[in-house]
């Protein structure tokens, strides 16, 4: 991939990261690669912009993101029909998600202006509460569904492909992509998927009976999770934005969107060395 345009967004909140932007989008300069900064971005930069994340995606080839994994899933949660690539700067350690640190960010600008990157699909969800107003929701990582603020179990009961699976009682329930495997799926006892395993798991949050464990289907899956309990509120939240509180009776529909998001690396990097790394997976017995 030769990209032409580069989509630049940080996050604002980050300490350095509007040196950052300068210095980033300067490094693009020397390559004769245009760049184009989301509004937010570019105030902080003291620039203007009136482009939204959305209009970015749109008119960029590439989007390039200085900050964490979580403003990555916020990118994604925001580019609507129009997905673009994604390449992704830490701003601190690195994550899961982003494949290059800030301190190298020359070495970054220069593996995509001589297209030596590599990409990998990512699975999308499409989150979508049936009988409602709300819009189908886009997630890279997961859908939770949790008790809110109540120190109590909930009720929630899952079907796969029409049929029955159980009603789970426990603390909340996760269905998490392979991006999302690694995110509080893990935390919740759930396995590591490679990328491209082509399935989706389902994990229950600390479940009432032991025997409800973490659940690998296909991603030609659809999920949907019901809100079972007459008491007590469900809240679900995508990829960790702000929680939508459920109905009870509400029904949630998870399946894979149609689209894809190319997610880059760095060509020494893996998704193994990645995990070896975060894991601290030495090879050790001690």
């Amino acid at each position: 991939m030769h990209p032409k345009t580069i989509g630049l967004i940080a996050h604002t909140g980050k300490p350095g990261v509007s040196e950052l932007i300068h210095a980033v989008a300067e490094e693009f300069g020397r390559h004769s690669m245009s760049v184009l900064l989301e509004k937010e971005t570019a105030a902080l930069a003291g620039q203007r912009s009136d482009l939204t994340i959305e209009q970015l995606g749109a008119k960029a080839d590439l989007l390039v993101v200085l900050g964490g994994d979580g403003t990555i899933l916020n990118v994604a949660g925001q580019l609507g029909e129009t997905i673009k690539p994604i390449f992704g700067i830490n701003v601190g350690s690195l994550g899961f998600l982003t494949c290059s640190s800030s301190p190298a960010y020359r070495e970054a600008v220069e593996g995509i202006a001589k297209g030596k990157i590599t990409f990998s699909d990512r699975t999308l969800l499409e989150v979508t509460i049936k009988n409602s107003q709300e819009r189908p929701m886009i997630a890279l990582n997961d859908a939770v569904f949790s008790r809110g603020e109540l120190s109590r179990l909930i009720r929630l009961r899952a079907r796969v492909n029409g049929e029955p699976l159980t009603e789970f009682n426990a603390d909340g329930l996760i269905v998490a992509t392979p991006t999302g495997s690694t995110a509080y799926s893990l935390s919740a006892g759930g396995p590591i998927l490679a990328p491209e395993s082509g399935v989706l798991v389902i994990t229950p949050i600390c479940p009432h009976v032991l025997t409800n464990r973490s659940l690998i289907v296909a991603d030609s899956s659809l999920i949907e999770i019901e809100a079972s309990d007459r008491d007590y509120a469900v809240y679900l939240s995508v990829d960790g934005r702000e929680a939508l509180r459920l109905k009870m009776g509400a029904v949630v529909a998870i399946r894979k969107a149609k689209t894809t998001l190319q997610l880059a690396a760095m060509p020494d990097m893996s998704f193994f060395s990645v995990v070896r790394q975060k894991l601290k997976w030495s090879g050790s017995n001690v």
